[in-house]
């Protein structure tokens, strides 16, 4: 029987040092297996097993927090090698290495407990010990001790570390201090921890193999994308091959868009704050934004598109007739990001939203929500993801009665409900304006990621004072749904990159065909079949350089070109082509309008 590191009881975990069986009737066993709980106790435990190497290794290491996340644990904290160097790589195995002779020794962890005034004399010398109790509230604080590491800490923790056996350190980061890029830049190191090998040792293979498909390694290679510190942080520069992989996307769910009935619209990129303020976004959202000053008037630069959308229902008096109404823009939003968490295409400061807005009567919710539902299930499937949804509730920082917040969130999950949709609660997780679907979609690697959202508001509506005119001839308020299927085009790319490893799919490459002519006097009838495959909409380049045959189908194969029309004097006279298909890894010799036809055949696999 596997041992019990934990115990649970109305949802919360008690480790074993705060277990009272009189107390805790009823409680749960918390096994050490890979169970989210159990992990979540693993996951925290090493946390404190890090530290304590970092500890033993570098004695003057003062510690912040650390948390176990969602795929393994990380601690902030101080520290300088007696070099002066900061910690890197290069030095996370011999922390591991220390961590490791830690689990061996089998120390038990003990928890203590004292009022908030004796932890605070205790660690008096103590800066970032300090800076944990100023988010600890006044009472009992409890300390957790291992071997001569103490940490102020709630846990919980397993009861010794000898569970502590299956652990990876992964990497090492930057973080400020709270998360408040104002204040010192302390070290982070990452990692994560199972309840036995063969997990830990998949979970080392999925992050290697993440690293090949790293989006920023291959864009990279493939000449997607670039960032340059002259143009700024976060704001991506698009390359033409990029730029044309992107645009095909654009295209096709233009043309999606209107068949399902949205009209295109376009909002300005900058507003006046006082709309800003009449939205809300100036109370919950200003630290997000940018803001600058014209003829001394504020005017926000938008993080989001809704306002524009608004107006354009406002241009004109509606009908219940006319609804619903759908509109949707390529929208270009921009939003303050700092600098520590911005990733590649993934976190940016300038992107782009698929982004729609659907104005109904109440009684339309069910059956738009359920369209869109739709939509994102024949979107994900054409590029072959799989994905979940999380109903996300009313945050802290919100807008609006919470009876309205309780209708909006109870019209989703009734259209979920009913047509048997599997989903989660995220509680609290909803926008500042209503609640939301979150779609998740699950890559090759099995990481999930929020991509789409299907929100629900009845609050900006009446901030605005937005009215259609019922069959009665009396005003009554709409209903205004905010919608993204891909999230954003950055964020979408840089996941689907990762997602095929760089292996396009040819609807959407950014150069779906190579033509390698093998001497000059090939070169005329290579830029004939060019022109063909431009007139079909198909983008093709042709390699001619003066390098070797070799060379120039090598280069098509790292670019990860579908295909490649080796052209020679055969090939000539027969109009004919020489094909490497490298999806279907295989070779052959087709007519040219044979090959013409395939092409098309390959647009048409997917169906939009």
């Amino acid at each position: 029987m596997s041992d019990i590191i934990a115990y649970k009881k109305d949802g919360v975990i008690i480790d074993t040092q705060s277990y009272d069986a009189s107390r805790d009737a009823g409680a749960s066993e918390i096994l050490y297996d890979n169970s989210k709980d159990a992990l979540e106790v693993i996951r925290h435990s090493c946390a404190h097993l890090m530290a304590e190497a970092i500890t033993a290794l570098y004695p003057g290491a003062k510690f912040f927090v650390g948390p176990a996340i969602e795929d393994g644990f990380y601690y902030d904290f101080r520290v300088t090698k007696e070099n002066g160097e900061k910690l890197g790589e290069n030095d996370l195995e011999t922390i591991e290495k220390k961590m490791k002779e830690l689990v061996d020794a089998k120390l038990d962890i003990t928890k203590t407990c004292s009022t908030k005034a004796e932890v605070l004399a205790k660690f008096k010398n103590d800066d970032l010990k300090q800076e944990v109790l100023k988010r600890i509230p006044e009472g009992e604080v409890s300390i957790y001790s291992q071997g001569n590491f103490e940490d102020i800490c709630r846990g919980p923790h397993v009861p010794n570390t000898k569970f502590l056996r299956f652990f990876k350190l992964t990497r090492v980061a930057g973080a400020y201090l709270g998360g408040d890029e104002n204040r010192e830049m302390l070290t982070r190191i990452y990692g994560t921890a199972y309840a036995d090998k063969a997990s830990l040792l998949e979970h080392i293979r999925i992050i290697e193999e993440a690293k090949k498909r790293d989006h920023r390694k291959l864009g990279n290679e493939m000449k997607l994308f670039t960032f340059d510190d002259e143009i700024g942080a976060g704001l991506p520069i698009w390359l033409p091959n990029g730029a044309r992989m992107r645009s095909k996307i654009e295209k096709i769910l233009f043309g999606v868009h209107r068949r399902r009935g949205y009209e295109p619209v376009r909002g300005p990129e900058i507003l006046k704050a006082d709309a800003w303020k009449i939205s809300g976004h100036y109370t919950n959202y200003k630290e997000n934004m940018y803001f600058t000053n014209i003829d001394e008037q504020e005017y926000g630069i938008k993080p989001m598109n809704c306002v524009g959308h608004i107006k354009v229902y406002q241009s004109e008096l509606r009908s219940y007739r006319d609804l619903p109404l759908k509109f949707f823009e390529y929208g270009v939003v921009h939003r303050h990001e700092k600098s520590g968490v911005m990733h590649g295409l993934f976190r940016v400061r300038e992107f782009t939203q698929d982004d729609a807005h659907i104005f109904c009567m109440p009684s339309q919710i069910k059956e738009n929500v359920l369209e869109i539902l739709s939509f994102v299930d024949n979107i994900m499937k054409n590029f072959g993801f799989e994905y979940e949804m999380e109903i996300s509730t009313r945050p802290d920082k919100a807008i609006g009665d919470e009876n309205v917040w309780e209708v909006a969130t109870n019209a989703l999950k009734e259209a979920l409900d009913e047509n048997g949709f599997k989903y989660g609660i995220d509680e609290g997780g909803g926008a500042f304006y209503g609640p939301k679907i979150d779609i998740k979609i699950t890559d090759a690697l099995k990481r999930k990621w929020q991509c789409g959202t299907v929100q629900v508001d009845f609050n900006l509506p009446e901030r605005f004072e937005l009215g259609y005119i019922d069959e009665n001839n009396e005003k009554q308020r709409p209903v205004m749904l905010h919608r993204a299927i891909l999230g954003s085009f950055e964020r979408f790319i840089g996941i689907l990159i990762e997602h095929t490893a760089g292996e396009l799919p040819f609807f959407i490459a950014p150069t779906q065909v190579v033509v390698v002519p093998i001497s000059e006097s090939h070169e005329k009838y290579a830029k004939e079949i060019q022109t063909k495959l431009r007139n079909l909409e198909i983008d093709s380049e042709i390699y001619s350089k003066n390098e070797s045959l070799n060379k120039r189908i090598r280069t098509a194969e790292k670019a990860r070109v579908p295909m490649i029309l080796v052209i020679g004097d055969s090939e000539v006279e027969n109009k004919t082509v020489a094909l490497r298909d490298r999806r279907a890894r295989t070779q052959s010799q087709l007519g040219l309008d044979e090959f013409l036809d395939l092409t098309q055949q390959k647009l048409k696999e997917v169906n939009f």
